[in-house]
């Protein structure tokens, strides 16, 4: 088939795993990179392997006849600008070559089989790339037939590892009766455990200050515990509850926990006993799931664009470009919410990670006026909840929506005890804090913005101000007022003062 205009700023890349095969497309503007289509396909590659390591024909076919339909999508682009790497099982496949030459007459693309460490250190790149927080980090990726743990710092990459198991293999491994009980999640614990034994110490040396997953599996166990209304971080007590429950269900035909898909369902367990052990092995206490893994280390390197120093706050600007919000206005708000929140921080016990929700909340609060006045808070937290944002956690942009939502009239109680980044008591603080900057910030002049103190007991707040203000800018006084009101109905005290 002849190939149409070709679409210069736009990249691919195809990730051959040994569950399931994915492409990403993206554009690239201005330095940024834009997901513009995500296609995946359960290919089950590794359940073809034999005990010589020989690839089925059937698992060959499903595999072509999934690369058949991405072949449609590479229309348009170069093929200088698309990348096909192959991974674990088809390192392991003594047939590979054949599987490989095919593939490679389907996609008119080279396919590249990369190492264990290849595949570790571009896993690492695109956690760099999309994943806020700390830099120091381990990161932990279960694949179909393979598991890669990588420590490092900012954007180096310090140990690499890719060890022989995942949760297709150990599927086929340690469930293949498709029951679900103890003796079968013991031994694939086991022989993960064993697997890790040369490596732990080494990790362990090493340190880290935040440990990210970037598989299916823990994308799998984020969407359980926001299911069901719990936090964010992933701990091994969560784990060994969720083992329980699959344990009491008896089978993997009847496998049901509230947020797990029926996708997703059949290399669960396997790849839960991994996570057990790599917990356990590693005395890791929490994770949290990582922005991208693989394919976004593949475009990031097929680009060459440098690792951002605050990916977050890029995300934030970005966004303030989009939406043409005043940032002037947002660098306003976000600096009284400060002064507000140092005052009250050793009472109300606030921390420097909920103090960057609130000023990123600050930043972007007008983001709604880009839709209309009338109903801004709401149109801003539909276009949170609905937006890419690089570097935020689902449950930090959960959070974000739902302190926007609140930024104005009556307070929704509800939306903010749904969000899980954060207990419903210091979200309610939060929004507080925002709702009272940007009062006195209505002006959108430094220079009118009263001398402020605000007190509290317990959750009863007192904001003092200067008598002389309240007089000279009645309007600014009588919201401040109304605002009392909003929190009173509430059952949130706050009384004005002024001295």
């Amino acid at each position: 088939m002849k190939k149409g205009i070709r679409a210069s700023s736009t990249y691919a890349v195809i990730d051959l795993g040994s569950n399931s095969f994915h492409m990403l497309v993206v554009r690239e503007t201005s330095g940024h990179v834009q997901t513009i289509d995500r296609i995946k396909r359960k290919v089950r590659l590794a359940a073809g392997l034999d005990r010589h390591s020989h690839l089925s024909e059937e698992a060959m076919q499903r595999g072509w006849q999934c690369l058949r339909l991405f072949s449609e999508r590479l229309y348009d682009i170069a093929p200088e600008r698309v990348r096909v790497v192959a991974t674990a099982t088809l390192r392991a496949a003594t047939n590979a070559t054949h599987f490989i030459s095919v593939a490679e007459e389907i996609l008119g693309i080279p396919v590249k089989i990369i190492s264990g460490e290849e595949e570790a250190g571009l896993i690492y790149q695109g956690v760099a790339h999309t994943t806020g927080g700390e830099k120091s980090r381990l990161v932990i990726d279960i694949g179909g037939g393979s598991t890669e743990l990588i420590a490092g710092n900012d954007s180096l990459a310090s140990l690499l590892f890719s060890l022989p198991m995942g949760c297709v293999t150990w599927l086929e491994k340690y469930f293949h009766n498709r029951i679900l009980n103890a003796d079968n999640f013991h031994r694939a614990e086991t022989a993960a455990k064993n697997n890790l034994k040369h490596i732990a110490e080494h990790l362990m040396h090493q340190g880290w200050q935040v440990c990210v997953g970037a598989s299916g599996t823990v994308q799998a166990l984020q969407e359980i515990m926001i299911a069901q209304g719990m936090n964010e971080q992933i701990t091994l007590e969560k784990l060994q509850q969720l083992k329980e429950r699959a344990i009491q269900c008896g089978k993997l035909e009847e496998l049901e926990i509230e947020g797990l898909t029926l996708e997703r369902a059949l290399v669960f367990p396997s790849g839960l006993s991994i996570l057990i052990a790599i917990f356990e092995s590693l005395h890791i206490t929490s994770m949290t799931l990582a922005g991208g893994a693989l394919r976004e280390g593949l475009v990031y390197d097929m680009l060459n664009l440098p690792v951002e120093n605050n990916i977050r706050q890029r995300t934030i600007q970005a966004i303030q470009r989009r939406y043409t919000i005043d940032t002037a206005q947002a660098m306003l708000v976000s600096q009284v919410a400060d002064r507000l929140y140092q005052q009250l921080k050793p009472s109300w016990e606030l921390n420097d990670a909920v103090s960057e929700l609130l000023s990123w909340a600050c930043q972007i609060h007008e983001i709604g006026l880009s839709v209309e006045f009338k109903n801004s808070a709401q149109h801003a937290s539909y276009l949170i909840t609905n937006m890419d944002m690089p570097g935020f956690t689902p449950a930090q942009k959960k959070l974000i929506a739902a302190l926007l939502l609140n930024q104005t009239n009556a307070f929704n109680l509800q939306v903010l005890a749904e969000q899980n980044a954060l207990s419903p008591q210091q979200a309610q603080r939060l929004v507080r804090l925002l709702r009272i900057a940007i009062l006195l910030c209505r002006s959108r002049h430094a220079d009118l913005i009263p001398e402020i103190v605000l007190e509290n007991e317990g959750e009863q707040l007192r904001l003092n101000i200067a008598k002389g203000w309240v007089s000279k800018y009645p309007l600014q006084a009588e919201s401040l007022l109304q605002e009392s009101r909003w929190q009173s109905y509430s059952h949130l005290s706050l009384s004005i003062s002024t001295n």
